[in-house]
Order: structure tokens, then C-alpha cells, then sequence
């Protein structure tokens, strides 16, 4: 699978909307790591879910209902969470925001063939 280009450039990546409330971009990538600019409008929802990845996540903008293994959080700007292989995680956005997400291996899935 390929890699990405050495710089990214806000500018010249477009964004993928998810649903009305949630668009990604795809920042950088190679088959060990991943990182996603994740855009969130007040009331989006990132669904309980789990994946064999590890996660890292910190939130650039914005204030979330994070919630890992059953145990939830208020976050905001500044902050950050872990996400261990195969836990259940989700998001509910309180203020408009931005998270941006950091995988391992990377997320094959979000690649488009």
C-alpha cells in the first residue's frame, strides 16, 4: 500500500464527509501509522465502536462527551485520550470541534481504492 507525500497542505486535501455533522481529511499515512483531521459539528456523534488499532486522539477545538470502556469524560481543547486495541469508544460533540486522530497501524479502511 502506498504512502503518503512527505508534507500535507490543509489547502490541497479534501475533506470527506462522514454524515451532516462530521467530515475527515486524511493528514498522512504508511502502514504503521495514520493521522486524521476529524471535524465535528455540535450534536455529531462518533458511534460506540472498537478496532485492532491503537488510538490517540487530542481535541484541537471544540468540547466532548468521550466515552472508553464504559468510562465517560468531559474533554476540551487541549486535552487528549488513549484508546487501547479493541475497547469500545464513541464521542458525542458539545461545541463545534476538531479532533485529530493518530492510529497504529494505519486505518486501511479510511484509505480509498
Amino acid at each position: 500500500m502506498a504512502k503518503s507525500k512527505a508534507f500535507f497542505e490543509n489547502k490541497s486535501t479534501n475533506w470527506e464527509t462522514i454524515d451532516n455533522n462530521i467530515e475527515r481529511q486524511i493528514v498522512g499515512h504508511d502502514q504503521s501509522v495514520m493521522m486524521v483531521n476529524v471535524q465535528f459539528k455540535k450534536g455529531g456523534i462518533g458511534a460506540m465502536h472498537h478496532h485492532i488499532h491503537s488510538q490517540v486522539t487530542h481535541i484541537a477545538e471544540g468540547k466532548f462527551e468521550v466515552t472508553i470502556n464504559n468510562e465517560t469524560k468531559l474533554l476540551q481543547k487541549g486535552d487528549s485520550f488513549y484508546v487501547a486495541p479493541n475497547l469500545e469508544h464513541g464521542v458525542i460533540c458539545l461545541e463545534d470541534g476538531l479532533l485529530i486522530d493518530v492510529f497504529s497501524p494505519m486505518r486501511e479502511d479510511f484509505i480509498k481504492v
